[in-house]
Formats: C-alpha cells, structure tokens, sequence
C-alpha cells in the first residue's frame, strides 16, 4: 500500500473511531438503574475504539514501512485486546454479570502474554524464518482466541433467544434473532480487518 493511500484511510477512519470512542465514553444517559448494564456496555465499546490510538501512533512514526513485522506485531497485540473489549459488550447486553473483577484480570493477564510473545518475537533476526513463523503461531492464536469469543458471544445470543422464547414474546425473540445476525456480520468483519 502506498504510504498516501494510508495515510488518507487514516485521516478518515481515525477521528471516526475517536468521536465514536469519546462519546461513548462520556456520553449522557438517565441515572436510572434500568440504563447500568448498557452504560457499562457502551463505555467498553468506547475504549475498544480508542484503541484508534494505535493506529495514530503507527501513522506517525510510519512503523509500517519500515518494519513491517513490528507493524503485524501491534496489529496482533490491538486487535486481541479489541476482540476481547467488544464482545465483552455485546455480551454484557445480554448478561449483566458477565464482566467480572476475575474474568476482566484474566483477560488483560492474556492480552499481556500474548503481546509480550509478540514482542518476543520481533527479538529474532529480521526476514528470517523464525520470525514468520512466530509470527504466523501468533496469529494462529489470536485467530483461536476469536473463535473462543465469537462462540461464547453466540452462546450467549442463543440463551437469550431461547429465554425470549420462552416467555412467549415474539417480538423479542425477533429482535434477539437479528442482533445474532448482526453479531455474525460483526464476527465476519472484524476476522477480514484482522486479516
């Protein structure tokens, strides 16, 4: 890709995502109880978007032309951490008690493993073999890790349709059925941007 061609995607994708991240974040909403869980949902979803930050980072200091493993490298390490942040979202929709204390320290305990085993990775000799190999583990378990989340986050869909069902609501049961389908598309999208 051309260094232009990049840096113009950039220039429209990243204030996107930090407007997006922001008002997230820092949005209003009635101090009800009712609005807790889609609070603490929609606060997730705004730091998985400031993680746009990264991308500014690579965009100033043009580590994808220089190096294009450290580029792959931050590219592995974000996107595992942004798996992570929105499917916890979405599923903290359906399930309020699904982001635990544990669960959240399990999960960044993970996330730092894993970036410290891409770092280790950019540690062996540049172009050898080695390296696109561990390169190639990483993304291998970044890809396992999705799957993890992506069939925890249509379990999760699943048990809410089926409790829609069950208390005889069509139209609830609809609606959940749709946001499993948008979750699919979500899943689709976000395993081709990794790509």
């Amino acid at each position: 890709m051309e260094h232009a061609t990049y840096n113009c995607s950039l220039c429209v994708a990243l204030p996107l995502m930090l407007f997006f991240g922001f008002y997230f974040l820092l949005a209003g909403t009635p101090d009800r109880a009712v609005f807790k869980t889609y609070l603490r949902s929609r606060r997730v979803m705004g730091a998985a978007l400031l993680l746009a930050a990264n991308y500014a980072a690579r965009n100033l200091t043009g580590v994808r032309f220089r190096d294009a493993d450290a580029a792959i490298a931050m590219n592995l390490s974000t996107n595992f951490l942004c798996y992570w942040l929105f499917s916890s979202a979405l599923i903290t929709l359906l399930d309020r008690a699904y982001l635990t204390g544990r669960r959240t320290r399990a999960h960044i305990g993970l996330w730092a493993a894993f970036s410290a085993l891409c770092g280790c990775v950019l540690l062996l000799p540049p172009g050898g073999a080695a390296r696109k190999a561990g390169l190639a583990v990483a993304a291998a378990g970044l890809v396992g890790y999705g799957l993890f989340l992506a069939r925890r986050l249509l379990l999760a869909y699943r048990g809410a349709v089926r409790m829609f069902d069950d208390t005889r609501s069509d139209d609830m049961g609809r609606y959940v059925r749709w946001l499993s389908v948008f979750t699919w598309w979500a899943l689709i999208y976000a395993w081709a941007a990794g790509c």
